[in-house]
């Protein structure tokens, strides 16, 4: 009934959260979470996560992947950028260049793109309460928009 203050401070962590998109699930959109999520279903959209990204045998991601650490099993077709450690299984496809601290490529993986590793890594920006659009792409300036 009662908690105590670490208790109940663990159970506002969103880092602490975990999620999960099943199999034959298809999710059109963009996905942010500071928890970890694994992905057995088809997501067209960017996943951003400030922990971990896991995706299974049979899940699909069209759209950019950022994440702290990632596991990837499945296909991806976008760029996969992971600030601490990729970790790319037998059964992976990955149609999109890649930007890892480090690199695990197990044998049998599929990679199509170009590579950067031990790149400093920007920090994961996640938006508060959804309400940010972190994937919009900003508008080059041009020398005409700085003279106004």
């Amino acid at each position: 009934m009662f908690k105590n203050k670490q208790e109940n401070m663990a159970a506002q962590d969103p880092s602490n959260s975990s999620n999960i998109i099943g199999k034959g699930t298809i999710v059109e959109g963009n996905i942010e979470t500071f928890g970890n999520i694994r992905i057995e279903g088809k997501v067209i959209g960017s996943v951003k996560s400030k922990s971990k990204i896991a995706l299974g045998q049979s899940s699909f991601v069209e759209g950019n992947i950022a994440a702290q650490n990632a596991e990837i099993s499945g296909e991806v077709k976008g760029v996969v950028e992971v600030s601490d450690q990729l970790i790319l299984r037998p059964s992976s496809i990955i149609d999109g260049d890649i930007i890892a601290n480090k690199l695990i490529v197990e044998s049998g993986s599929t990679f199509n793109g170009g590579c950067k590793m031990g790149v400093a890594q920007k920090e994961i920006k996640i938006g508060i309460n959804g309400l940010s659009k972190p994937f919009e792409e900003k508008k080059p300036t041009t020398p005409e928009s700085k003279s106004n």
